[in-house]
């Protein structure tokens, strides 16, 4: 487990050199809250990274459903059962096993593993701009139909989950990376996706902070070169 912080942002990595898996602690003044959780082996070094910082975890918040991002949910809640776990709506479907589109929704099929044993459920669902704490939610669908990435209003540092992918070169939600293809090989709808990353620019963050990969300073420009380099592949 690897711990590095930026302003208010800790960015906890598992499998660093290998297949990195990110997920996010962000501190408020009563506690933390954590930003997707991991795989189901990472419950121990999340819980450790929370104590290191010394504040309690006292919400979970997801980006979206993906095994990756809820694997250690379970295993945290049943150390913290009164935290509260939030999700967006829309995912909330796909977390409860509901794999179905809307008639507006792209209509290919949703992609990435949900896991089918998953106990744990949302207590509060989230709609595009709620606020939790200092994070407001930003609906940034098309890696799963109800992906949701979370602005930090003090810092502007921007947690977008699989909606940008850093790990083998910066990259849209559906576009190829050869060094590290997976993100690409989950995304549900690469037109939806490119939609939400132009979404996700315009807010100006200080800090892209990713599900896969570190995290990114001053990331307007590289995020812009990104979303031009998908937008001349889907032409």
């Amino acid at each position: 487990m690897r711990l590095i912080k930026k302003g208010f942002l800790y960015q906890v990595t598992f499998m660093a050199n290998v297949f990195p898996v990110n997920c996010y602690l962000v501190e408020e003044q009563d506690g933390l809250t954590l930003v997707d959780a991991a795989l189901g082996f990472c419950a121990k070094g999340i819980l450790q990274a929370a104590e290191t910082i010394g504040k309690p975890i006292t919400k979970i918040v997801l980006t979206h459903a993906h095994e990756d991002h809820v694997g250690a949910l379970d295993l945290i809640k049943e150390t913290l059962p009164e935290v509260p776990v939030y999700i967006s709506v829309r995912d909330n479907r796909l977390m409860n096993g509901d794999r179905s589109l809307d008639q507006h929704e792209d209509q290919t099929p949703i992609k990435g593993g949900v896991p089918k044993k998953l106990k744990t459920r949302a207590s509060i669902v989230l709609n595009d701009g709620d606020q939790v704490g200092s994070l407001k939610a930003i609906a940034s669908p098309g890696h799963t139909p109800g992906s949701m990435s979370f602005l930090d209003n003090r810092t502007k540092a921007l947690i977008t989950g699989d909606a940008f992918q850093t790990r083998g070169g910066i990259a849209v939600a559906g576009d190829i990376k050869p060094w590290f293809p997976f993100p690409a090989f989950g995304t549900w709808s690469k037109k939806t996706a490119l939609e939400s990353a132009k979404k996700l620019v315009e807010v100006e963050p200080s800090i892209l902070a990713v599900g896969h990969g570190e995290m990114v300073e001053s990331p307007v420009k590289v995020m812009k070169q990104a979303i031009n380099n998908f937008q001349q592949k889907l032409k």
